[in-house]
């Protein structure tokens, strides 16, 4: 469904900050060993000095992984991002140059904010040059490929490991992370647990143990697979169709509202609302107009800081969100907008 390397291997892990954990432990066992270092045998006490490039404006759970891993402030360079919180090629072309060493470059596949994707065919050459493991993160929006939205998403399958979370456009319940890693062998290294008690026959199929960090843990594959199942190719690539159909459809609307804007380009599920720099103050009057739109109980939203800026930020993303629903959204907004700038202009 996603279009992956086919020899990938997978572990169903709690959510996207385990399933980046996982593909990047693979990544630094991997990127180390380039350098004649075995890390399942000395740990990273003595290891050669690793540089994980990212953009500045990378999604935290990123960071709580690297951390995890053994990884301070000092490994990770951050490039500074474009208006879509994307990085930029040509700094990350810059900053490679500079180091020998093992590297990571951590990338986006739909940015929380922005909905953005990263140019993986540019990054993965890069990757190439310097010898550097290229993980995608936030794959979530990789719905956009069975949705015919193959554009966004050119190169995605030259990477080396990728992170899921498979409660947003999958629709599995939370607690449904995916890790996919091309490198079997670098996953099996980071994640492998062995007992005696343990059955790790030939013949016993996949073994759950060799790819997720945890021997025991709830029955994810049964989720994944009946909601896979339900839906198939077909109705994943008709759900993220609709919710992006839902997205642009509503951000014109916004635009076209007085004393409001739409952040950037919209081509995925995620719409970011401003009020336009002509306010008084920006900030307070969208925390307003997210307060009283709640105060309808008609919706639920929430405000969110990006780019130095206080945004509402709308994220299309549930089965069964349909034209009533977009249409209902559009409407509130703008008669809330409409009273609020009445009392900010009184």
């Amino acid at each position: 469904m996603l279009d992956l390397p086919r020899e990938s291997s997978v572990g169903l892990v709690i959510g996207a900050t385990m399933a980046g954990f996982v593909a990047l432990a693979a990544a630094r066992s991997a990127v180390i060993g380039r350098f004649e270092y075995d890390f399942e045998r000395d740990g990273l006490q003595c290891a050669p000095f690793v540089r994980i490039y990212l953009s500045d404006d990378t999604h935290v759970s990123n960071l709580a992984a690297l951390r995890h891993l053994g990884f301070g402030k000092a490994n990770i360079v951050h490039l500074s991002s474009d208006a879509n919180g994307l990085m930029d090629a040509n700094l990350l072309q810059v900053a490679l140059a500079e180091n020998e060493g093992p590297k990571i470059i951590i990338a986006t596949a739909g940015h929380i904010n922005s909905g953005g994707f990263e140019d993986f065919e540019r990054l993965a050459q890069l990757a190439q040059l310097h010898n550097a493991w290229l993980h995608v993160d936030r794959l979530w929006s990789l719905g956009a490929r069975p949705a015919r939205k193959e554009h966004l998403t050119v190169g995605l399958e030259l990477a080396d490991s990728w992170s899921v979370d498979g409660h947003k456009w999958l629709q599995i319940p939370n607690d449904s992370g995916f890790a996919i890693v091309k490198d079997v062998d670098a996953h099996k290294r980071a994640m492998d647990i062995t007992a005696g008690y343990l059955n790790q026959s030939e013949d016993d199929g996949r073994n759950p143990t060799e790819f997720n960090p945890e021997l025991s843990h709830r029955a994810r594959g049964f989720a994944a697979w009946a909601v896979i199942r339900a839906l198939g190719k077909s109705g994943v690539r008709d759900l993220v169709a609709s919710h992006c159909r839902s997205a642009r459809w509503v951000a014109d609307e916004i635009a076209a509202i007085p004393g409001l804007e739409v952040a950037g380009v919209v081509e995925l599920n995620q719409v970011i609302v401003t009020v336009s720099d002509d306010s008084a103050d920006p900030g307070h009057a969208t925390r307003l107009l997210a307060e009283e739109l709640n105060n309808t109980h008609a919706v639920f939203v929430r405000t969110a800081i990006w780019k130095g800026r206080i945004v509402l930020r709308l994220s299309f993303i549930a089965n069964g969100t349909d034209e009533r629903h977009t249409k209902n959204l559009a409407r509130s907004i703008r008669a809330v907008w409409t009273e609020v700038r009445k009392k900010l202009e009184a």
